[in-house]
């Protein structure tokens, strides 16, 4: 069984139910999520040795997060504790014209607090044949960017793949640093790359010529990713091959979706799915994610592994909650041509 390690932030997610706005909203729904943590439950369900590490306050409420993560399958165990409080975010899901929005509440949290010598990485990393981490980590704290490189050096030494989905958040950047100052010495460590358009101008001023996200109707041309593909490759060296997910968003409630994944000469490109009704788009990244992960571990081709990527995506948007409780057949079942909603009996 193949081991994977993941590491960052968890958070407690409040969401309003159903449509809600927050000036709506009387009470919220509680369960938790962030990147790492979602990549790390997508792999437990697929049977694969998923290891998630952060920093936790020793209280309920981070007990009650560690408990659902095992609950789901993730080896906790290289968990450390700290630090005062469980960082927050809270959901407002948008509807067709309204788009959903996001607030957070995560200033000072444990691991945002985190540094290099909390985590005995040798230990952690025995046995691993992948480290993954997302641009998330680094926009947290000094500390916290540190942490992570420190981890990628030592997966780097022990020879563990390393992958990291770019994830630029605007928001998060907050600490005097900006992305594409801290982003570049961590990413230069990356056998596997993920991203999308936004997070390779943002970070590092790559972009698809006569691209705009916002003008697409729902149609993209996937070939146009490839020259990003090929300058990500070439401003890191190290990297074997870089996927890119391509939504395109006709509403909140409307996308198209699908990827792309390139290994230096050929662009393999995933069926393109048309997403109606979304249900949660949140954690529709880190099921690709783990989809590619698992899709690059288990079969013989890229092909293969971009179509599980893109297929076990898509039906993350039809399941509420940061976490894509899916299993392997379901997701081959779409990849096989599935998808009409029938009872299963």
């Amino acid at each position: 069984m193949a081991k994977v390690v993941t590491f960052g932030e968890v958070m407690l997610r409040l969401s309003t139910p159903g449509y809600l706005r927050f000036a709506q909203a009387r009470q919220f729904d509680a369960t938790f999520g962030g990147g790492e943590a979602n990549v790390a439950v997508s792999l437990a369900n697929y049977g694969v040795d998923a290891h998630f590490v952060t920093r936790l306050p020793k209280n309920d409420i981070a007990q009650m997060c560690i408990s659902e993560l095992r609950g789901l399958g993730v080896d906790t165990s290289g968990i450390v504790y700290g630090g005062e409080r469980i960082g927050i975010y809270y959901l407002e899901t948008g509807a067709v014209a309204r788009g959903s929005k996001v607030v957070y509440d995560r200033a000072h949290s444990a691991v945002s607090d985190i540094k290099p010598g909390m985590v005995d990485w040798k230990k952690v990393l025995d046995g691993a044949d992948w480290f993954h981490w997302t641009g998330i980590t680094p926009a947290l704290s000094q500390g916290a960017a540190d942490a992570c490189l420190e981890a990628i050096k030592t997966a780097n030494e022990m020879g563990v793949k390393v992958s990291c989905d770019l994830n630029y958040r605007k928001k998060l950047w907050q600490y005097g640093k900006t992305a594409a100052e801290v982003m570049p010495a961590l990413v230069e460590g990356c056998d596997l790359i993920l991203g999308n358009e936004e997070d390779a101008e943002k970070e590092f001023g790559i972009k698809p010529e006569g691209f705009d996200a916002e003008k697409t109707g729902g149609e993209i041309d996937q070939t146009r990713f490839e020259s990003v593909c090929r300058q990500l490759m070439e401003r890191f060296p190290r990297c074997k091959k870089v996927a890119i997910t391509l939504r395109g968003s006709i509403n909140a409630n409307h996308n198209t979706w699908g990827g792309v994944l390139f290994d230096g000469k050929t662009l393999w490109q995933s069926r393109r799915y048309d997403i109606t009704h979304i249900v949660d788009r949140v954690g529709g990244g880190d099921s690709f994610m783990g989809g590619l992960l698992y899709g690059l571990l288990t079969y013989g081709t890229d092909q293969e592994a971009i179509e599980f990527a893109a297929a076990a995506s898509a039906l993350k948007h039809t399941i509420i909650g940061d976490y894509n409780r899916v299993t392997t057949a379901e997701v081959e079942a779409l990849m096989k041509g599935g998808g009409s909603g029938r009872v299963s009996r």
